[in-house]
């Protein structure tokens, strides 16, 4: 993590890292307890990572952030479209 200042007068910013320490306490930290000082650090890398790697995010598609930064979001939806298609053509048939 970076610390970064939210620029004046732009709620927007802070809106964002809430939003995130709101997810990281409740999906985080909340579903472990800590025993010793290094625990957090652990409980918060461990929730990072699957953040990044294995939930899926609403606001950019119901794809991972990792997906959507290495490009792959497109071949995703592409195969999410022809999987309901096809589901549909079943559910038809």
């Amino acid at each position: 993590m970076t610390h970064l200042r939210t620029p004046p007068y732009y709620p927007q910013s802070n809106g964002e890292i809430e939003s995130w320490h709101k997810s990281l306490k409740s999906e985080g930290i909340g579903s472990g307890t800590p025993l010793t000082p290094e625990d957090p650090r652990c409980l918060i890398q461990q929730y990072a990572d699957h953040y990044n790697t294995v939930r899926l995010h609403r606001a950019i598609g119901f794809v991972t952030s990792a997906d959507m930064l290495a490009g792959r979001h497109a071949a995703i939806h592409v195969t999410r479209d022809h999987n309901l298609e096809k589901a549909r053509r079943q559910q038809a048939a």
